[in-house]
């Protein structure tokens, strides 16, 4: 079993953005569980998310502590906690950020696993024409981890969006794919 701890704020698309990599894991035949967890529910606030996919079914049922990967939608929330917490050893991080993962670890916005970075919100606000950031990161994340594919990903957001935001999307993810770095 992969499990994923996605953190970010309230209104970045941290939810949906692990909705859709579950359901891009179901494409591939594979099972996928996502679920949210939040204090009080408003714009801004951190929040985390959670994915977990399996070629079984998955019978857990709790938050995610040890995670193989950690997607940060927003920096800053680095400088509040330890978002690798918990990180596997061979772990990854992938981050929205303008630095270079070298960057990232000297400026302590990681502690631990191997760093991939990418500027999800220019790329974002560059496409969508807002900083919305899920589907921006799980390009990055495909490109980074190949536990899913780009058309798994794809037919996700085609599955979730209207045809013109999903192909909005569809394109962020594309650039963010090729831009990762790490």
């Amino acid at each position: 079993m992969k499990e994923i701890r996605f953190h970010g704020r309230g209104g970045q698309g941290a939810v949906v953005g692990s909705e859709i990599l579950a359901d891009a894991a179901m494409k591939e035949g594979n099972y996928g569980q996502s679920f949210p967890t939040f204090g009080p529910e408003r714009r801004g606030a951190p929040i985390v998310a959670f994915t977990r996919i399996d070629n079984k079914p998955i019978r857990l049922r709790c938050q995610i502590y040890e995670p193989d990967y950690v997607i940060v939608l927003d920096p800053t929330i680095c400088q509040l906690q330890d978002v690798t917490s918990g990180l596997k050893l061979e772990g990854a991080v992938i981050i929205n950020t303008q630095y270079t993962p070298e960057r990232a670890k000297a400026e302590k916005l990681v502690a631990k696993g191997k760093v991939y970075t990418v500027d999800a919100t220019s790329i974002a606000v560059k496409i969508l024409g807002r900083p919305i950031l899920n589907t921006t990161v799980l390009g990055a994340f495909a490109a980074a981890t190949a536990e899913v594919k780009l058309e798994s990903l794809f037919e996700a957001v085609r599955d979730r969006f209207s045809k013109t935001l999903a192909e909005k999307n569809i394109y962020a993810i594309e650039e963010a794919y090729k831009s990762v770095k790490g």
